[in-house]
């Protein structure tokens, strides 16, 4: 069968396209890029979340790895993509996670994380994709394999970045939903550690994720959004499969969508003075640029995809990274998404402003002189050749619903500015034949009207 690496890794239904055979193509095209770029003294460190056959995938890569002559660090445990991709750059090693992210329980996946601690680049991608079922001989000598906790250097820099003792007295009270993913026995053993009080729910590790997916948005933290919503001045926060995104529900029991929170971080960290750019991807709301533009931050706008994000927090200084599908990183981190330091964070926002999640989201409306509403429509088509040719459909439109476009963009599919305060994005599934069609504006009655618009 033919593999891929979207914007994320490679992704299949276990089982069925997500074999033994595969996964052992996919190491040994990892493993000859390594060896090739970095020679066999590189060590390789392997990692896994909660899903099913993920510890058993994830042991036959690292004894394939081994056999070849590489050095191993396995995970002993379950553990977070963010603290994975953290040890990889503590230690200048690569590193494969064995997760499928936020997708349904039926699928796995292997993500490459290079020793700059980030999502692989496309450049690298594509040569690990060309290095499959080519011949890679090894060493002729077996590495060595060793069983390590990564928790502990994570835990060890959290405590440098994040300001744990102000949120131990922070006055609101805290729901953690484990949604029963890997950040169980690392957020809360944080909080626990240093004293930070907090409820929570769904705390074991289940591969059918109680029947739901692990991903941390409204529809599946409803149980969270209402405990939070019957409580008195309490947040809820949650992260997905492999904790590299997060879900935050502010005190009325309302989910706070990542582009507040990116938006409510980026004011918080210029008040304690930090310097730099805000990267955003395509897709994500105008919030963010106008929130930059009140606080004179430089603005960058790279393709969706957060290892776009994360090669641009590489290579300029950023105050903060980050994407509308709930994925951020700041200055002094990895260049990789980490929902645990998400977490952390909005509480630190809290405890250092002395002011309530709802409170800060006012400010950042405040800020951006309104509320903006989005959604999304994802279209079906019959072949890729369809959507080339919608896609160059749009590039040509001078208006949509009355409105007079005002600018185009076409770093990632289209993007049309209809005006200040609107903007609809139409852009190609990585994946699928499928277009995703984004809209955004000043109103809800503005985004009906825009809803309308049809491309075909």
């Amino acid at each position: 069968m033919d593999i891929s690496f979207g914007t994320d890794g490679w992704r299949a239904i276990t089982d069925k396209e997500f074999t033994r055979a595969n996964v052992e193509r996919v190491t040994r095209a990892i493993g000859k890029y390594v060896a090739d770029n970095f020679g066999f003294e590189k060590q390789i460190l392997i990692g896994y979340d909660p899903r099913y056959k993920a510890d058993e995938f994830s042991m036959l890569c690292a004894e394939l790895l081994q056999n070849k002559g590489f050095d191993v660090l396995y995970s002993s445990r379950v553990v977070p993509t963010p603290v994975l991709a953290y040890n990889a750059l503590d230690l200048n090693a690569c590193a494969i996670m064995f997760t499928a992210s936020h997708n349904p329980p039926e699928y796995l996946g292997m993500k490459f994380i290079p020793d700059y601690a980030g999502p692989a680049t496309t450049d690298i991608t594509d040569c690990i994709v060309s290095n499959l079922d080519k011949e890679f001989k090894g060493t002729g000598k077996p590495g060595i394999l060793h069983k390590i906790d990564f928790a502990p250097k994570y835990k060890g820099h959290i405590r440098k970045i994040v300001d744990l003792n102000s949120i131990a007295h922070l006055k609101s009270k805290i729901i953690f939903d484990g949604l029963y993913s890997a950040s169980i026995g690392y957020f809360d053993e944080i909080l626990k550690e240093n004293g930070i009080p907090f409820d929570s729910i769904h705390m074991f590790y289940d591969s059918e994720f109680g029947g739901g997916m692990p991903d941390p948005k409204p529809r599946f933290l409803k149980e969270l959004m209402m405990k939070v919503k019957n409580a008195k001045n309490t947040v809820g926060l949650s992260n997905d499969g492999d904790a590299d995104r997060f879900g935050v529900i502010n005190e009325d029991g309302e989910y706070v969508s990542p582009n507040e929170v990116i938006s409510i971080l980026l004011k918080h960290f210029i008040n304690k003075g930090m310097q730099g750019a805000v990267v955003k991807t395509v897709g994500s709301s105008l919030i963010i640029d106008k929130v930059a533009e009140k606080l004179g931050v430089p603005l960058m706008e790279t393709a969706v995809g957060f290892k776009h994000v994360g090669e641009a927090m590489r290579k300029n200084k950023v105050i903060i990274g980050g994407e509308e599908s709930g994925g951020l990183s700041i200055q002094g981190h990895i260049p990789e998404k980490d929902g645990i330091l998400a977490n952390l964070l909005i509480l630190e926002a809290m405890a250092s402003s002395g002011k309530s999640l709802k409170e800060l989201q006012n400010e950042v409306y405040e800020l951006s002189g309104c509320r903006f509403c989005t959604d999304r429509i994802d279209l079906k088509l019959d072949n890729r050749e369809e959507i080339r040719t919608i896609i160059e459909k749009v590039k040509n439109l001078k208006s949509i619903a009355e409105h007079k476009v005002t600018s185009i963009d076409t770093k990632d599919g289209v993007k049309l500015m209809l005006g200040e305060n609107a903007k609809i994005l139409v852009r190609p599934s990585g994946t699928e034949p499928l277009l995703r069609i984004y809209f955004e504006t000043d109103s809800l009655e503005k985004l009906e009207e825009l809803k309308n618009f049809s491309p075909v």
